[in-house]
């Protein structure tokens, strides 16, 4: 099981803070670290000292890490075009020296739209798919050739296709509980299914549906990788895991039932439930950026159960 640390910087990080936490990442033995694409606050934070951009972020941190992998859950599809994203991803790669993922979903907050002068197109899913089809094509456009797009939404003229990314294939993440549509676009773009926020049964059923639609476009499903996205609050006693719920504003047994929250041993059992729906990996979320002693625990507490 991979255990990568996801973070929501638009509830209040300057850019210090996520490197701070993303070097804990790496010396404290976790795969990856994530960010989600957001410009506003949600929920009761003021969000200061106010929103930092998922790309310049990774791009500074490509460069001050030297292990993990970097990427998003996801990129908002309506906050850049689909040419422009292919080169800012490719050139953070190639920064990275081949260690960038991209999760690319539809964009769905329409309250930061509003804020920031951002156009919040009706057809998103329509877009998020030729948005899919113009940055993997541009990727896979060989050297010297050019690559042209004819959509709804996008349109593309002998393009160079450049720059190319450092990795062969920069994984692609497509994650979310759409019944039909996203399944198959799942089946058709991603190395990596991500399900946020789910119950283990809510998991096994989505996962299931995955599988049906990657063999129905005649691929393996074993091809993917099937991973989640839970809220994570771990403490060595029931005072430390009260502690860490109240300063995220959230209460023990809510975390309990809808994320990992407890004991070390616990949150070990319970993400072993979800290994056995085929989940392989776990992103972290961990929404006190500041409390660095909480990923050492859950390096030194439940990683090593887990390796």
């Amino acid at each position: 099981m991979d255990l990568r640390i996801f973070t929501e910087p638009q509830q209040g990080a300057s850019y210090d803070t996520l490197l701070a936490v993303a070097k804990a990442t790496e010396d404290l033995g976790f795969d990856a670290f994530f960010r989600s694409d957001h410009y506003l606050s949600m929920g009761s934070s003021d969000g200061l000292p106010g929103p930092t951009d998922a790309w310049i972020t990774l791009a500074g941190l490509a460069r001050e890490t030297k292990r993990i992998r970097l990427g998003t859950l996801m990129t908002a599809g309506t906050f850049r075009l689909p040419g422009v994203l292919a080169i800012q991803v490719a050139q953070v790669d190639q920064m990275s020296g081949g260690r960038v993922e991209l999760g690319l979903g539809a964009g769905w907050f329409e309250k930061e739209h509003k804020a920031y002068g951002i156009p919040f197109p009706k057809e998103k899913f329509a877009r998020l798919e030729e948005q899919l089809a113009i940055v993997t094509g541009l990727w896979a456009t060989e050297v010297g050739k050019t690559f042209s797009y004819d959509g709804t939404h996008y349109q593309l003229s002998d393009s160079p296709a450049l720059p190319k990314p450092a990795q062969r294939k920069i994984p692609v993440l497509i994650g979310g509980h759409g019944a039909t549509r996203t399944p198959r676009l799942a089946a058709q773009y991603a190395d990596e299914f991500n399900l946020p926020f789910a119950s283990i049964e809510d998991t096994e059923r989505q996962f299931g549906r995955v599988r049906a639609a990657a063999e129905k476009a005649g691929r393996a499903p074993g091809d993917l990788v099937y991973s989640n996205a839970l809220v994570v609050c771990v403490g060595k006693d029931d005072a430390e895991v009260a502690r860490r719920a109240a300063s995220i504003g959230r209460e023990v047994d809510e975390l309990k039932a809808n994320g990992l929250a407890g004991s070390p041993a616990e949150v070990v059992d319970k993400i072993g439930r979800y290994a056995a729906t085929g989940s392989s990996r776990i992103y972290l979320q961990v929404l006190d950026l500041d409390d660095l002693d909480h990923l050492e625990l859950i390096s030194s507490q439940v990683s090593s159960q887990l390796s």
